[in-house]
């Protein structure tokens, strides 16, 4: 080969390795950008889907836990995820978690979504983080890990089990909380606190009701008792000074406790007006475990969709998104 060739050739394996990165990223952003609408707007306009195919969905063995995979079809293989649903009465099956789990095969993960018994009847215990542990297995390499609301509980502290924690490279909670005795205060009083940050919200009488009754075996009937009554003031003096059964019970079910041994990244996105689960909750969080530690507050989001009004107009939150999303399929 001439010189003058091998020249040119040097001249265009140069241009490739400076241009390849600059494509790539353009990609990522695009791609970040046209989930983000797509997510917030729930599928109006489905940007994304048309700029990729439709994962292929399929069943996957696991013991105690009916789970699926969304496979990515495109570029590359996809990237490990797991996705931890929230109160969902048809777990994997509902359809929000089925077009959340297509959104993110579409944007470049293979999904696993398993269904997590206890958050398909109102309630949550030590045995639903068993799922997400044997989700994680599954997956070669190190994997995504997303929680949604009250999943982010089970989410995190397989994130921190000895048995998952080798096992995950960035955990995002969205609308997740810390502590189960204060988001378990918040839905019984409405009320919400941490530091100087403080607030009420009015809940529905009925539905305080209906979450006792679904965790009532794991109340001993004294204290069933006083949250049937739907007693504000009765239910604070109670989580103030809990029995001891139902502290131990708290704290089990508390990422709180056990922040610290999280190794991987942590993305915190909270909506500033969540009305099931307060902000305080990512506040308490992110105070707890601060090292590599990203908090999102915005006001585009409710608890985990879309707010409505004028929260569209604020530029800064949209671009707050952006760069979380950008950052998970960078990750």
């Amino acid at each position: 080969m001439h010189q003058p060739e091998v020249a040119r050739l040097t001249a265009l394996v140069l241009a490739l390795v400076v241009v390849a990165p600059v494509v790539s990223a353009g990609r990522t952003a695009l791609f970040a950008g046209a989930f983000l609408i797509e997510f917030l707007t729930r599928g109006r306009p489905a940007v994304l889907s048309a700029l990729t195919e439709q994962p292929i969905r399929r069943p996957i063995a696991l013991s105690g836990a009916g789970t699926d995979l969304y496979v990515h079809r495109g570029l590359g293989a996809g990237r490990p995820l797991v996705l931890v649903h929230g109160f969902a009465p048809e777990g994997k099956d509902d359809p929000r978690v089925q077009d959340v789990a297509g959104l993110l095969a579409r944007a470049g993960f293979d999904v696993a979504v398993p269904t997590i018994p206890g958050l398909t009847a109102g309630r949550l215990g030590p045995e639903d983080v068993e799922p997400v542990i044997a989700a994680l297995a599954t997956r070669d390499g190190k994997a995504v890990l997303i929680g949604v609301s009250v999943g982010a509980g089970p989410a995190l502290l397989a994130a921190a089990d000895p048995r998952g924690r080798e096992r995950v490279s960035v955990v995002l909670s969205l609308g997740g909380y810390a502590s189960a005795a204060e988001v378990l205060r918040f839905w019984l009083t409405g009320a919400y606190a941490y530091e100087n940050v403080r607030g009420r919200v009015d809940h529905d009488p009925m539905l305080v009701r209906m979450f006792v009754r679904a965790n009532a075996d794991r109340l001993d009937p004294a204290s069933r008792a006083i949250l049937e009554a739907a007693d504000r003031e009765a239910a604070a003096r109670l989580l103030d000074a809990p029995p001891p059964d139902l502290q131990r019970y708290l704290d089990t079910l508390s990422p709180l406790r056990v922040a610290s041994a999280i190794r991987a990244r942590l993305i915190l996105v909270h909506g500033r007006a969540d009305y099931a689960v307060p902000y305080t909750e990512s506040l308490r969080l992110a105070a707890a475990r601060p090292d590599r530690t990203t908090l999102v507050l915005v006001g585009l989001v409710g608890h985990v969709e879309a707010a409505g009004g004028p929260g569209w107009r604020d530029v800064r939150d949209l671009f707050q998104l952006w760069r979380m999303v950008y950052a998970l399929l960078s990750a």
